[in-house]
């Protein structure tokens, strides 16, 4: 686990990523994660390394005020989830994101750029949104996918207000 460095807030909204294969997706979404207080996760495995320059060219230096948890397999993940709230953000998603509550502590979750998640992750998960799109698209940049739903989710909660 990456620590951070900034005071760490109760109940943060959490970003969780299933297996992410783009570093600069996820470094953006680090940048994203520390500027607006949230906590990241990661379930492994990754599909680059940490290390990756592609990587640290995006997240700067802010990973020294992101907090990373990562998780082993998506079991582990679920089991530390036990009598939490874990939303899917999936493109197969019946409800807008627009027209849901989010609550303070709401683990976000995003699939793979690549692939998504498995049908078996669809299946323990109730709450799946998705963000409306032209019928035509296929699907939005992770990264920008996380920033719309990560500041609806502070814009209700008023999270960065408190």
């Amino acid at each position: 686990m990456v620590r951070m460095t900034h005071k760490a807030f109760k109940n943060s909204p959490i970003i969780a990523l299933y297996q992410p294969d783009i570093p600069q997706n996820t470094a953006s979404i680090a940048r994203t994660c520390a500027c607006l207080g949230a906590d990241l996760e990661i379930i492994e495995p990754c599909g680059f390394f940490l290390s990756d320059k592609r990587f640290k060219r995006v997240v700067m230096d802010y990973m020294e005020i992101s907090k990373i948890k990562f998780y082993k397999s998506d079991e582990e993940f679920f089991k530390a989830k036990i009598g939490k709230r874990v939303i899917l953000m999936t493109t197969k998603g019946k409800k807008i994101y627009s027209k849901f509550s989010f609550n303070f502590g709401d683990t976000l979750l995003f699939g793979r750029e690549s692939s998504g998640v498995p049908s078996t992750i669809h299946k323990k998960i109730k709450e799946k949104l998705r963000i409306p799109m032209i019928k035509t698209k296929r699907s939005l940049n992770l990264s920008t996918s996380v920033s719309i739903i990560l500041s609806e989710h502070l814009r209700q909660t008023g999270y960065l207000n408190g």
